[in-house]
């Protein structure tokens, strides 16, 4: 089986840094890169933050600030591949068009569908007001279009089975030329985090091409991020996905979680891709 792609998703987007210890600044956001990649992570997947004081749960998209904060994350990691955001609510992507002309990343996420984002309190009422985050195709033809304008690998992020298909037709329709899929699990309205569920995608997507996963809750994800190993796939957490360990424990920062991950992967009798080999296995276009 080939060696295994380990991407930590290092922050996030509004997750607040006063109650858990996700990076903000890019000193912070570099050191939290360091401890991942020295556990084994070739793929840094980032969000960028307002830097104001109080602000740093909010997401900026100013792209002499994401270029910043990139290189500060190369330049602690050698070798190290940018997969950078681009969610957002609403038509304008100015702002995601914006930092992948400036950081130019290898990999760009790309939200290949429209999904209702909702969550329950325990007492049924909505955690947050129901939200559209919408993603129809007009949409993502254009991120698509910045991504090849830069050399960026679009990643294909599938919050449901449908939309894993609608990838498929993306490909056969040349919007763009070939697929990395990332099937997003544990989103309360989105495909549940199962390890079940997870053979099945495998079979929906097109063969060849690569995917992962991005598991999102405590510690039920573990047993899928297993499976996932087992399965071929790549593997991604960090703080962005769970906060917590497979033996339950909270975890101290994006190290840890990634050396539980790469443990799944050993598990699986996988050793672990350098940067390098990433590019390879990935089809980027270094490798």
């Amino acid at each position: 089986m080939s060696k295994a792609v380990i991407t930590c998703a290092i922050n996030g987007v509004l997750t607040n840094p006063k109650q858990h210890p996700v990076p903000v600044t890019p000193a912070e956001m570099a050191a939290s890169a360091r401890e991942a990649y020295d556990a084994g992570a070739a793929v840094m997947h980032v969000h960028f933050r307002m830097q104001e004081e109080g602000l740093g749960g909010f997401p900026s998209w100013d792209p002499d600030l994401a270029l910043e904060m990139c290189e500060a994350i190369r330049d602690a990691c050698p070798g190290v591949i940018i997969n950078q955001t681009t969610g957002i609510v609403g038509p304008d992507v100015s702002g995601p068009v914006a930092c992948i002309r400036k950081v130019k990343p290898e990999i760009a996420a790309c939200n290949a569908g429209s999904l209702n984002y909702l969550k329950l309190r325990s007492d049924g009422s909505w955690a947050w007001p129901p939200m559209m985050f919408d993603n129809p195709v007009e949409k993502i033809q254009t991120m698509i279009d910045a991504m090849a304008e830069t050399g960026a690998h679009p990643e294909f992020e599938c919050f449901d089975v449908g939309i894993v298909r609608s990838v498929n037709m993306y490909i056969e329709n040349g919007m763009a030329p070939s697929a990395h899929y990332n099937f997003v699990m544990g989103v309360a309205s989105g495909m549940p985090c199962d390890a079940r569920l997870l053979e099945l995608l495998t079979e929906y997507k097109r063969e060849g091409d690569p995917w992962q996963t991005t598991l999102i809750g405590r510690t039920e994800i573990w047993p899928v991020h297993q499976r996932a190993a087992e399965l071929g796939g790549m593997l991604r957490t960090g703080l962005e996905d769970t906060f917590y360990l497979p033996d339950g424990e909270r975890a101290s920062g994006n190290g840890a979680l990634i050396e539980a991950l790469v443990q799944c992967a050993r598990n699986a009798g996988r050793e672990i891709a350098s940067p390098q080999e990433a590019r390879a296995l990935m089809k980027l276009g270094g490798g």
